[in-house]
Order: C-alpha cells, then sequence, then structure tokens
C-alpha cells in the first residue's frame, strides 16, 4: 500500500528541503513543485513533495491518519 503524508517546509536548499512531519524532520525533493515556499504544507510520498495542500488539509489528513493508527493498536489488544 502507499501512503503520502503531509508535511511542513521548513528549509530550501536548491530543490531539496528539510520538511517537518509531526515534529520529524526529513529531507524531501521538492522537483515537482513548482516555486515551493517555506512555511507550505505538501504531501510527501517517496521523499518527493508530490503536491501542495493547505494547513487545514493537512491537520485533518493527520488526525485521521492518527486515528487509524489507534484503531489498529485497539485490535491488537483484542
Amino acid at each position: 500500500m502507499c501512503i503520502s503524508i503531509p508535511a511542513e517546509i521548513i528549509s530550501i536548499e536548491g530543490e531539496m528541503a528539510k520538511v517537518s512531519i509531526g515534529g520529524t524532520i526529513v529531507k524531501a525533493s521538492l522537483q515537482l513543485l513548482d516555486n515551493p515556499k517555506i512555511g507550505e504544507y505538501v504531501l510527501l510520498h517517496s521523499g518527493f513533495a508530490i503536491e501542495r495542500l493547505s494547513k487545514d488539509e493537512a491537520d485533518e489528513t493527520m488526525r485521521l491518519l492518527k486515528e487509524l493508527e489507534e484503531a489498529g493498536e485497539e485490535s491488537d489488544v483484542q
């Protein structure tokens, strides 16, 4: 299964960025985006920023992912 996760761009150097995913910092390629900016939210897939998101969209996606994780943990206990 493939999944993209929301990330916030915190720094840019050339075509690479450091992005924050729930406080974890990772490197991401910006090659697929036109004129990315620090502070923007993007969908990150396999190390590539593939699409811009609003902060609200990013927050909602992270909330849903956390909900799925919690549901999985509950089913492991049973």
